[in-house]
């Protein structure tokens, strides 16, 4: 991998901005350069919220990523506004639980995960962003466990310590699936 662009896009209160930074953190302990830029709508709750994210074996010289080469969309409003820009050979993850129409286009690889659904099955209800997580870790072949626990551990609040397992169980469940 030299540079990975990725774009985390969903409703606030999915859990993007913390997906997004588990990513860059995970990246910083994999030793990446990286960059994380958050973006929500003035709602925040129910608006729009999105997550630029760049992990690179070279310095990081813009935040912004207009061509991103992984998509991970949980709802529907994220998928059409961003399907047309992932770049030509990337990955679109969505949540189908949320999303009912297919990608239209055939130059992507889509990978149609029921994020939300899985979670609530497994009583894990706000962790169907990690759940899509552990899925594009799959996907990338990049699902170790040490990383994963490195960066866990670092966007986990020592007060939330107690969510560390669930949201690796979440993960595992994604990479599964």
């Amino acid at each position: 991998m030299s540079t990975r662009q990725l774009l985390f896009s969903g409703f606030g209160g999915q859990g993007i901005l913390f997906a997004g930074k588990f990513i860059a953190y995970k990246g910083l302990t994999d030793e990446k350069q990286v960059s994380w830029l958050p973006s929500y709508g003035p709602e925040m709750r129910g608006g729009t919220a999105s997550c630029s994210v760049i992990v690179s074996d070279e310095p990081v010289g813009s935040p912004i990523v207009s061509t991103p080469d992984v998509l991970i969309a949980m709802n529907l409003p994220s998928l059409d506004k961003y399907e047309n820009a992932v770049a030509k050979g990337g990955i679109i993850i969505m949540d189908s639980s949320l999303i009912e129409r297919k990608v239209m286009r055939d130059d992507v690889t889509v990978y149609a995960v029921p994020a939300t659904q899985l979670a609530s099955d497994n009583g894990m209800p706000t962790l169907a962003n990690m759940i899509l997580v552990g899925k594009l870790l799959k996907v990338l072949d990049d699902f170790s466990e040490e990383s994963v626990t490195a960066g866990l551990k670092k966007v986990i609040s020592a007060k939330r310590a107690d969510m560390l397992d669930v949201n690796r169980k979440a993960m595992q469940i994604g990479a599964d699936y």
